[in-house]
Formats: structure tokens, C-alpha cells, sequence
């Protein structure tokens, strides 16, 4: 088994986009709009080489998937930061955040020296949080 895609939620699918591709860098693998699921947007970006997975940036649907009820309180649960977990992972954070915070991104945290490496956090448009590590003193396994 593989993991193919993970899923954010965002605010608007073309902002995030903007994000995604202009301040982090990554690439679009997948942009298809289908007029028969009611123009159902399925969008996924992932860092270039970064291998199989990506990352589907999902608009929060309303009815008949979600009541406006439901999706407010998803909004508001992602733009705490509550419903993500992403981690990325870099050889060199104090370059990388100096790169991306040149570009705009939003850092919670600058770099920190931790157990495991070095670390810092930051935000996308629709609130979502992220770390990004060097990863220094990690277990490889046997």
C-alpha cells in the first residue's frame, strides 16, 4: 500500500493554488473541474520530485455533502489550525524560511533547535498550519 493524496481544506481552491505554486514551490499534478458533479474541483499540488503523494486542496462543499451549519464549523476548526497536520520536511530550514518568508508566507515560529531537529512553523491563506523541519537526529530504520 501506498499513501496517494492527503486532503486540506481551503478557502478558495485558487488562492491556495497561488500558495502552493508561487511561495512553496510546488507543482499542479492534478487540475480537473467535472460539470456533471456539480463543477466538483479536484486540485492537487505536491513539491517537485516529491514522489507519489500529493496534496488535494478541497473547497469545503456545501449541500447536499455538508449543511452551511457543518461547514462553517469546519472553516472555523481549519483556520485554528485544528484539522491540519502536515510536516515537511528540508535539508537546510533556516534557508528554506528565509526563501519563503521573502516570498510572503506567514511563519508562526522561526527556527528552533529541537530533540529531532530544526523547526519552524507557518500558516497558508485559509489559516492551515504546517511545520517545516531538518531533520538532524532521527532513528533511521534497520
Amino acid at each position: 500500500m501506498k499513501l496517494a493524496t492527503t486532503q486540506i481544506w481551503v478557502h478558495d481552491q485558487d488562492e491556495a493554488l497561488a500558495f502552493y505554486t508561487e511561495k512553496l514551490g510546488f507543482e499542479v499534478r492534478e487540475d480537473v473541474t467535472m460539470p456533471e458533479m456539480g463543477n466538483f474541483r479536484w486540485l492537487t499540488v505536491a513539491p517537485p520530485g516529491g514522489g507519489e503523494t500529493a496534496i488535494v486542496l478541497m473547497a469545503v462543499p456545501g449541500a447536499p455533502v455538508f449543511e452551511e451549519e457543518t461547514v462553517e464549523l469546519i472553516r472555523k476548526a481549519y483556520s485554528r489550525g485544528v484539522a491540519t497536520a502536515l510536516f515537511f520536511t528540508t535539508d537546510d530550514v533556516r534557508a528554506d524560511y528565509e526563501t519563503l518568508k521573502a516570498r510572503g508566507v506567514e511563519f508562526t515560529e522561526p527556527p528552533e533547535e529541537r530533540p529531532y531537529g530544526i523547526d519552524c512553523g507557518f500558516r497558508d491563506p485559509s489559516g492551515n498550519h504546517y511545520r517545516l523541519s531538518q531533520l538532524t537526529n532521527v532513528a533511521t530504520p534497520a
